[in-house]
């Protein structure tokens, strides 16, 4: 595969720098959630938006479909939420005295789809949504009918309220290429966002990119160069993390399963994305450490031993980053 030119990293870079500068006109702060949401979808995978209520993951995606030109839609998720809610159904029509079947649309066939609140939907519905997130097309009654392009899916997740919720199960995590942890504003940011969003008026964000223009930058990031040290990084932090494979005490005693080949596979489309996203040309070893949380904390788990010593998963990543 043909490496891209420097004019067209550029061009590109210069595109997701507008595309970042007209979503700090409405996101305040949140520089790092910014920067890791772009980084998901110009990788062109899915990402998972874990915050308390209120801190603007909402607005967020919203935004993200107003300045990259993509056609959004938001499904409300809840435990009475059926798969045909989500991926459409087929209606009985009658016409010239003569019935057919036709197939209604739901809401996931559209290029940027919000989650919301994913874990309170069945399993059930979960498991229809991450045929549409792996394969990009549903069945419906033996038929396939393939999605939009460019498609993606941004979920959002309280960690807070856990009553009449059913947890992500592991292999649909695994789908989504980042987890994103979204914190609270800090004072500055918590400050001007307080005037702008409570006066007469509020910013409004413009479209940047076209859908055809985010697919070309998509298309290139795949292209970007990896140096052997970023690729040697991936493989001994991702094989490190796991009990098998691992030389740490702290990994091999209190990790109870570490991350897949999809964790490595998403970590090198994060790092190629976050180098052109920052107007470089070859991604480096602080983009492995920057994005190595959101890519590999939703993929291992710690064992009850770990729990019952106070050992944190952040903590264990991080050591593990100290090591590449």
């Amino acid at each position: 595969m043909q490496e891209p030119s420097v004019q067209e990293a550029e061009a590109a870079a210069s595109l997701v720098a507008r595309a970042r500068a007209e979503l700090g006109r409405v996101i305040y702060g949140q520089e790092a959630v910014v920067e890791q949401t772009l980084t998901a979808i110009l990788a062109g995978g899915h990402a998972l938006l874990i915050g308390v209520p209120g801190l603007g993951k909402t607005l967020l995606v919203e935004t993200l479909g107003t300045v990259l030109g993509l056609d959004r839609r938001r499904v409300q998720f809840t435990p009475d939420l059926m798969p045909a809610d989500i991926t459409g159904s087929e209606v009985l029509d009658e016409a010239e005295g003569r019935r057919s079947f036709r197939f209604v649309k739901g809401p996931v066939f559209c290029q940027l789809l919000m989650a919301d609140e994913i874990n309170r939907a069945s399993p059930r519905t979960q498991s229809a949504l991450l045929q549409a997130m792996q394969e990009h097309r549903v069945a419906v009654s033996g038929v396939d009918h393939p999605l939009p392009t460019p498609f993606h899916v941004l979920a959002t997740q309280n960690p807070l309220e856990q009553e009449g919720t059913y947890p992500l199960p592991e292999a649909q995590l695994d789908r989504f290429l980042l987890s994103i942890e979204i914190g609270y504003p800090a004072l500055e940011d918590e400050r001007a966002m307080l005037v702008a969003t409570t006066g007469g008026s509020r910013a409004v964000a413009a479209s940047v990119l076209s859908a055809h223009e985010l697919m070309e930058a998509q298309a290139l990031v795949r292209r970007v160069p990896v140096g052997e040290r970023v690729v040697s990084a991936i493989l001994k932090l991702v094989r490190g993390a796991r009990p098998e494979t691992a030389e740490d005490e702290i990994v091999k005693r209190h990790v109870a399963w570490g991350p897949g080949p999809r964790a490595a596979q998403a970590l090198m489309l994060a790092c190629r994305a976050r180098a052109l996203i920052e107007g470089r040309y070859s991604p480096s070893l602080d983009d492995v450490a920057a994005l190595a949380q959101p890519a590999m904390r939703h993929r291992m788990a710690l064992n009850f031993s770990a729990r019952a010593e106070g050992v944190l998963l952040p903590e264990v990543i991080d050591r593990l980053v100290g090591g590449i």
